[in-house]
């Protein structure tokens, strides 16, 4: 039975011990008034690490980092400002519950008000926090009165909490950026790809919410994805989304996390059709593969003329992640009429992100890279040999960067391409 403490009294060195991993949810599943207060105690309990997820609070500051190693799958976000003092566990999402189940020994919990039965909701995150409540050895709940519930595998009770700590303030808001002309552009694009009836998957990133910005005129479209932003609110009020033809899960959106806003929190809110599951079952290739046309539609940092995308770094900054992209990428690939999608500006900031070699390492294979969408067109590469992929990607890179491509490609033999 959960011991129940003001969160002023909460002492962090009765829970956490020196070399102890600390792990809490992602984004908008944050629970602040946790992590907040680990952080403030941090020298008094000795080094330890904590997995931050995705993170957008002010909870990784290189300033912690005197008492505190941070890791995390992904660089973006505020774990950005940690620069070379995030460690990075590269690894592919499906993998990530099994890693961390062995590594978790404290797990800190943004949970919604308890039922009548006292059973809580986990709100807005399941993915890779769910399955740890069995094996962490301190399951510390911030129960939040402002958090929405949220259906999903299970649901948590008293008895399986150990320290339970009750705030009332706003979760973490994740706004949808502004589109440029150029991201609508790639969307339309992208959008004219898909075909109604398909299950959807959208990646991170202001490009993606822009394709889902585009699909305002589809119907009959369902949702399986890692994560949910605000657009998706308006393409199921509109009846864009019904998940009537997805095949498994027919008439639920599933997903792990909610990126978002209010928007979001308060359309999922005792919303029995927003099913959230963890991460073991949203990124399931095989699984994804008995979806009805799962479309896999991500982003990248630059793709190279044969298809091998870089996800991860950029002008030497590690910003991004390997994260769920290969997974879902392989559950299309299984899926009768699916299709893997990368979109991505040809150019950004005035450089190339269609290259000739790639400036970081490569997160998703040739082998498994299926369309590039840029504003210049879409290259399909689906069982394409070498030099018609090369040819394919230089149509669809910016104009005024083809030429040097192709010379490139004509001084290098193809099998010397990385």
């Amino acid at each position: 039975m959960a011991t129940t403490i003001e969160r002023g009294r909460l002492d962090f060195r009765e829970f956490v011990r020196p070399d102890d991993m600390v792990v809490w949810g992602q984004g908008c599943g944050e629970p602040r008034s946790l992590t907040e207060s680990l952080m403030a105690q941090r020298r008094a309990i000795g080094r330890f690490k904590v997995f931050t997820g995705l993170c957008y609070s002010e909870t990784p500051d290189p300033q912690f980092t005197d008492a505190v190693e941070f890791v995390s799958y992904h660089g973006g976000g505020s774990n950005q400002r940690l620069g070379t003092k995030l460690d990075i566990l590269p690894c592919h999402y499906f993998q990530l519950p099994n890693l961390l189940r062995d590594r978790c020994d404290v797990l800190l919990l943004q949970l919604s008000p308890g039922d009548h039965a006292g059973n809580h909701s986990f709100g807005l995150s399941h993915d890779y926090v769910v399955p740890l409540i069995d094996s962490a050895r301190v399951v510390i709940a911030e129960v939040n009165d402002q958090v929405p519930w949220v259906a999903g595998e299970r649901t948590i009770n008293a008895a399986a909490i150990d320290v339970l700590v009750r705030s009332s303030r706003p979760p973490i808001e994740i706004p949808s950026r502004a589109s440029d002309a150029v991201d609508r552009a790639i969307a339309a694009r992208a959008a004219g790809l898909i075909e109604d009836g398909a299950t959807l998957q959208i990646g991170i990133g202001a490009l993606p919410a822009a394709i889902l910005g585009a699909l305002s005129g589809h119907r009959r479209l369902g949702m399986h994805s890692g994560s949910l932003f605000d657009p998706v609110v308006d393409l199921i009020q509109s009846g864009v989304i019904d998940n009537s033809r997805k095949g498994i899960d027919d008439g639920l959106t599933i997903a792990g996390t909610l990126l978002g806003t209010r928007k979001l929190f308060a359309f999922a809110d005792h919303n029995r059709q927003i099913q959230m599951r963890s991460a073991t079952y949203t990124h399931d290739s095989e699984l994804l593969g008995r979806l009805n046309k799962f479309v896999a539609v991500n982003s990248a940092i630059e793709v190279d003329l044969t298809g091998q995308v870089n996800a991860e770094l950029a002008d030497g900054r590690y910003l991004g992640a390997v994260g769920g992209a290969v997974d879902f990428i392989r559950g299309a690939q299984r899926s009768r009429g699916g299709l893997a999608i990368t979109a991505l500006r040809s150019r950004t900031g005035g450089k190339a992100k269609i290259v000739a070699r790639l400036s970081g390492p490569v997160s998703t294979s040739r082998a498994d890279t299926g369309l590039v969408v840029t504003e210049h067109g879409v290259a399909d590469l689906r069982g394409q040999p070498l030099k018609e992929r090369i040819k394919r990607m230089i149509a669809i890179a910016h104009p005024d960067d083809r030429d040097a491509l192709a010379r490139h490609q004509a001084m290098s033999s193809i099998s010397s391409m990385s």
